[in-house]
């Protein structure tokens, strides 16, 4: 698991002075990205080799509203492996305090967008990092 801080900007709320609920989808995508680099699996090394990482599926539980100013943490895991897609969870917390939940599916696509399998060494550290959801 990853954990990313992040502090609220104000560009990131709504006219009611709380996160825009569409930005947590980008929240996720840099939980994701620094949980790809902390593993050793840099999105731009995956796209040198000519591989994408393309949403297929989102799922989102809003349980309560960051403000501007917050610290929120986005937890982001891997819960879920095929042979060409990944599933990852995250919950995003202010405070200990669990604000969102999601989940979302990525196929592993060459350049053409057409599914393929993981190469045999993304595979292995792909499924080193494999846990469980809670």
């Amino acid at each position: 698991m990853n954990s990313l801080t992040i502090r609220i900007a104000y560009a990131d709320t709504d006219q009611m002075g709380v996160v825009y609920y569409g930005n947590y989808f980008t929240f996720f995508e840099r939980g994701r990205t620094e949980w790809l680099r902390e593993i050793g699996l840099e999105y731009t090394k995956i796209e040198e080799r000519g591989f994408y990482f393309p949403v297929i599926y989102a799922e989102c539980k809003y349980i309560a509203s960051a403000k501007y100013d917050d610290l929120i943490t986005v937890e982001t895991k891997l819960t879920g492996i095929t042979a060409a897609s990944i599933t990852c969870s995250y919950k995003v917390k202010c405070a200990d305090k669990i604000l969102v939940s999601a989940t979302t599916k990525h196929p592993f696509v060459n350049k053409d967008l057409k599914p393929v399998r993981f190469p045999k060494d993304i595979r292995e550290l792909l499924e080193k990092h494999l846990e469980k959801e809670e």
